[in-house]
């Protein structure tokens, strides 16, 4: 948070919703994008964000300074999110729209790479899509918003040695998930084999996203 934002802060926590709605300016794509990596359904996503900055409003005596205001407010969207997800109980995930794949994909300069990586795209969120949320919650926070281990704990109100140990998991049941996708997607014997992952020399698709597929499809480290 730079100066700006901390006196947007101070002046919100003074009964100031101006300030405040610069803060969600500030914030609202990161808090969209965890809505939506954990929920799969763009609507949803914007409903569960809209109530995450109303109870962050809400809250704002509760907020302790020397906490990164970042994290606090993604610890109330994820919880936000897991409380729905549980209302949902066992109803499937929406995985088929995407209005924010090309915010996540970058910049690409070919149509056809384009294609390849709004494909790679789906099949991540279709894999993050299974997992349970304690488990998606830390690869999203790791791969999409690029946090520290340390800002995961804090976000998620846990200590780093759980969080490491989440994200092994995770992964692990995301490389089992590809793995099993992979074989039921297989062409029966003698049939050529698609190349479905290759792509123009030189070009290199969105990075979050990208470090997350390398790892699902050659292991982890």
């Amino acid at each position: 948070m730079d100066d700006q934002e901390a006196r947007w802060l101070e002046q919100a926590r003074q009964g100031d919703r101006e300030a405040f709605g610069r803060l969600v300016e500030a914030y609202q794509r990161p808090v969209y994008n965890l809505a939506y990596r954990m929920l799969g359904n763009p609507q949803e996503a914007e409903d569960a964000a809209q109530e995450t900055f109303l109870r962050a409003y809400a809250n704002l005596a509760q907020y302790q300074p020397g906490r990164k205001f970042s994290t606090w407010l993604l610890s109330i969207a994820n919880h936000h999110c897991i409380d729905r997800l549980r209302k949902r109980r066992v109803k499937k995930l929406s995985i088929d729209e995407n209005p924010v794949l090309q915010n996540l994909a970058g910049e690409l300069p070919q149509p056809e790479n384009q294609a390849l990586a709004q494909e790679q795209h789906r099949i991540v969120q279709q894999l993050l899509a299974q997992l349970a949320p304690e488990y998606r919650t830390p690869l999203i926070l790791r791969y999409w918003e690029e946090y520290s281990y340390e800002e995961i704990a804090q976000t998620m109100e846990l200590t780093v040695a759980a969080v490491k140990s989440r994200l092994f998991r995770a992964r692990q049941q995301m490389a089992r998930l590809y793995l099993e996708q992979e074989s039921a997607a297989a062409p029966p014997p003698g049939q050529p084999q698609p190349d479905r992952h290759r792509q123009a020399a030189g070009e290199e698709p969105d990075s979050q996203p990208r470090r997350l597929q390398m790892a699902v499809a050659g292991g982890w480290l």
